[in-house]
């Protein structure tokens, strides 16, 4: 096990994003936040959406920096090298979260907040998951709980040092 971000990971495993065309800055924002939380690797986005809104000063505590973030024309193309393509949407014949086994190396791709991933996409998929709920979920929202949703998944066993080393400087609270 290696250190990545706090979180240990096999040295195997790879974690990425891709966003389909973005609408949102906050969102992507709040994405950067979640990826840097949780060990992922490089972001990857299409679209000329989030592009020009790409400086929007959101709160990543700066996993902008530290992040690839980059534009693609095409997620499929762009895949890391040996990356399962996991496709998150809410579609019919998708496989719950609930039950879903993360591959060590995972693309997780969300669509835009006002769409969907495209047919061609789900298509290549190595495989397509959808959260279960009442209603769809923000973008943001749902890329953080998926993230959250492999940690909890993995053996992964968490400690007061990763505490110290994770929480905010004004917080010093203990149990």
């Amino acid at each position: 096990m290696t250190e990545d971000n706090n979180l240990p990971t096999k040295l195997s495993q790879s974690i990425h994003i891709g966003l389909v065309n973005p609408k949102s800055a906050s969102n992507v924002a709040v994405i950067l936040r979640a990826a840097g939380c949780f060990g992922v690797q490089s972001i990857l986005y299409t679209g000329k959406r989030y592009t020009h809104a790409k400086q929007f000063h959101e709160d990543t505590k700066n996993f902008r920096q530290t992040i690839p973030n980059e534009a693609v024309e095409s997620l499929i193309t762009a895949c890391p090298n040996n990356a399962k393509k996991v496709v998150i949407e809410l579609t019919e014949g998708a496989k719950s979260l609930t039950t879903f086994k993360h591959p060590d190396d995972a693309f997780y791709i969300f669509g835009p907040e006002d769409g969907t991933v495209p047919q061609s996409i789900i298509d290549v998929a190595d495989h397509v998951v959808y959260i279960p709920t009442n209603s769809s979920l923000n973008l943001a929202v749902t890329a953080n709980i998926v993230l959250y949703d492999r940690l909890a998944k993995s053996e992964f066993v968490g400690n007061d040092e990763l505490i110290k080393l994770s929480r905010d400087r004004n917080n010093s609270s203990i149990v």
